[in-house]
């Protein structure tokens, strides 16, 4: 028998505990000896290209090393050794290598090991540590991690542990990394079905959004009109009226004007779905006037910038859900909601056409949506549903013409069967009826010459008749804008654009007009809109505000004090929005000189093309001379990157000399308050 000293136990055999400690130590010390120093080179090289069999290999390879490295984080002995927020970190690093390989299969597929494994349990539960590195590293993960499968998981699991590390960090002065990390996760959250949105709200999500929208961060702003785009296309009615009660379209409008595409495009996603879903909404988003920069945005811009490869899993586009989402805005009541889903579509169709993916359109059933959208659309979403449907190797539907007034025979044939009136078709081409033709067609040659005898069917033509009337392109026919100027009294009153442009009445002679020459030479027969008419002639108001701007980098702020000073009820005048090709240079000119006060946006270089313009033939410097030469109430806003010019043509030269307002974005409204100020010290 041996006998061992209690002085010889104590010091050379280990207690159970001990060995617990000590194998553990080691298992840890594997793990981050193996996991720490790893740099993922195999990753960054498949970055560029990956076949399957790369893809394939990756999976064995990655999948194990995630399961064997969460098993030990998760072993409840183990928790308190080491520092496993690094072992997290590095973990992090794997992902976003995985999203970075062509078609995000590796991401996907590791993102669903995590969760099968239990390391989306050991996430969850980490974002309410009390550890801030283990809180935030884990946070950081899950951001990167949720998927459709894991943001399911969070729901069942925990999604309040996880909003409440969000809550945390808009208490906390936090950092930009934990702000970005933060309105992530809400992104993806606001992502998945409407409980998830409701409870997210409830526990308070939406206010760290909104609060977040002072943030100057490009990406956490990024994030937050995802989240609110997203919000409004997965959270359904309830978690829509939380939206209008937080007062979102306002918040959202003080955020389109931001100089990054993707702040402003996301936050105008918000605004259309929001607006398509409620009709209550859209007066509340009416009110904010945020529509009134759509259509400007979508002309300036191309879909194919709209890409996002930088934010994974954006690299393969929007997912099949979320496009499905947005197809009944495709037939929004809102022209400005329709112009911009047609947009994002387009934008998608080019994503998913690299990638080979064509077919997620067809199995959300937006074809026909489109094919009619390309029929039936306005000049902008028609163009826009015609380009999605060519890239996904769909068939375009005829194509009519906005330009109504040189439309052929066969065009009025076309139109015709489009909009029920198939079996007089063969009439209309056999009368030989062009758009000119068509465009003056009374009710009486309807029945006498196109033989359509029943009178309903006629007064159904009429009015289909009138609706092209009012949507027309008149520009061929009209330089001087009277289709604008009718328009700008009442929308009814653009049927009448045509027969006053073939009595010869334009924007030159219309003053000349009397009640009879508008009844019998233009057959405008409702004396309320004759007399309404020749009232808005007769008071044909003088704009209160012109705004000049260089296109290239001054129409953001242009846009922003356009709606600054409507909101207080200016009318002001800015090419963008009031003036469509074929109108531009007479009718600019004519509006300027119309005004009585000349706002000169200033931005970086924008006078430089007037240095040498001896016979000024830039744009800009023509505005600035005709202001001049009107005696208009010139108002400089000077930007911070502005500087004058060494030399100025000597016709502006005096420009200096103008009291200006220097703008910043910080204290806006003291800005329009100072031009306000100008105009009315003008004014007095």
């Amino acid at each position: 028998m041996i006998f061992v000293s209690k002085k010889f136990k104590s010091s050379h055999i280990m207690s159970l505990s001990e060995c617990k400690i000590s194998t553990a130590n080691i298992m840890i010390k594997c793990v981050k000896d193996n996991l720490l120093n790893i740099e993922f080179e195999d990753l960054d090289m498949m970055q560029n290209f990956a076949n399957n069999a790369d893809v394939e290999n990756a999976i064995q390879k990655y999948s194990l090393y995630l399961e064997n490295t969460i098993k030990v984080l998760l072993d409840s002995e183990y928790a308190h050794l080491g520092s496993p927020y690094e072992v997290i970190d590095k973990i992090f690093d794997m992902i976003c290598k995985a999203w970075a390989v062509p078609n995000c299969k590796l991401g996907y597929w590791l993102c669903n090991k995590l969760r099968n494994c239990g390391g989306l349990d050991l996430l969850i539960n980490n974002c309410v540590s009390k550890d801030q590195n283990l809180q935030f590293s884990s946070a950081r993960l899950l951001e990167q991690c949720l998927i459709t499968g894991n943001r399911e998981y969070v729901l069942e699991k925990g999604v309040d542990k996880v909003v409440h590390v969000v809550c945390e960090y808009k208490t906390q002065i936090s950092s930009v990394d934990k702000y970005n990390v933060s309105t992530g996760i809400l992104e993806n959250l606001f992502k998945h079905k409407e409980i998830m949105s409701i409870d997210v709200i409830q526990i308070g999500g939406l206010d760290v959004l909104l609060y977040e929208f002072r943030n100057r961060d490009i990406v956490t702003l990024e994030h937050c009109v995802s989240a609110l785009a997203n919000l409004s296309l997965y959270g359904g009615p309830e978690s829509q009226d939380y939206m209008i009660k937080h007062n979102v379209p306002q918040w959202l409008f003080t955020i389109v004007f931001n100089t990054n595409v993707n702040i402003k495009y996301y936050a105008f996603l918000a605004i259309v779905v929001l607006i398509t879903n409620n009709e209550e909404d859209e007066i509340t988003v009416k009110k904010s006037k945020s529509l009134n920069l759509i259509n400007p945005f979508i002309i300036t811009h191309k879909s194919t910038n709209f890409a996002k490869p930088n934010l994974v899993p954006h690299t393969l586009g929007q997912s099949q859900n979320w496009l499905k989402k947005l197809i009944p805005v495709l037939s929004s009541s809102s022209e400005e909601a329709c112009n911009l889903a047609a947009f994002h579509f387009c934008m998608d169709a080019g994503i998913k056409k690299q990638l080979g993916m064509t077919s997620i359109f067809r199995a959300i059933n937006v074809i026909g949506p489109l094919k009619k959208l390309a029929i039936d659309g306005n000049f902008i979403s028609s163009k826009l549903a015609a380009k999605t449907l060519r890239l996904i190797g769909e068939d375009v539907p005829y194509q009519l013409s906005q330009e109504v007034p040189l439309w052929s025979v066969d065009d009025v044939h076309e139109w015709a069967k489009r909009f029920g009136f198939r079996e007089y078709a063969n009439d209309l081409s056999a009368n030989l009826v062009d758009g000119d033709l068509l465009l003056q067609l009374t009710e009486k040659n309807l029945e006498d010459d196109i033989k359509i005898q029943n009178g309903i069917a006629r007064k159904r033509f009429i009015r289909e008749l009138d609706k092209l009337k009012k949507t027309a392109d008149y520009s061929s026919k009209d330089p001087t804008g009277l289709h604008l100027f009718l328009n700008s009294i009442e929308p009814t009153y653009t049927v009448y654009t045509y027969p006053m442009l073939n009595a010869g009445i334009n924007m030159n002679t219309i003053r000349n007009l009397t009640e009879d020459k508008l009844a019998v030479n233009c057959g405008i027969a409702n004396r309320v809109h004759l007399s309404h008419i020749l009232n808005s002639i007769n008071n044909d108001e003088t704009t209160d505000v012109f705004i000049s701007y260089r296109r290239s980098n001054g129409s953001q702020l242009a846009s922003l004090l356009k709606v600054y000073l409507e909101i207080r009820d200016y009318r002001v005048f800015i090419d963008v929005v009031r003036l469509k090709n074929g109108y531009f240079g007479h009718n600019l000119l004519k509006h300027l000189k119309r005004a009585k006060n000349f706002v000169l946006v200033l931005t970086k270089n924008s006078l430089d093309k007037c240095v040498g313009d001896n016979r000024c033939h830039d744009w800009v410097h023509k505005e600035i001379v005709t202001a001049m030469q009107n005696q208009l109430n010139i108002i400089p806003i000077i930007v911070d990157n502005f500087s004058w010019p060494d030399t100025l043509p000597e016709d502006i030269r005096n420009l200096r000399t103008y009291n200006v307002v220097q703008w910043s974005h910080e204290s806006q409204d003291k800005c329009v308050d100072a031009i306000e100020k100008a105009i009315r010290n003008h004014s007095n």
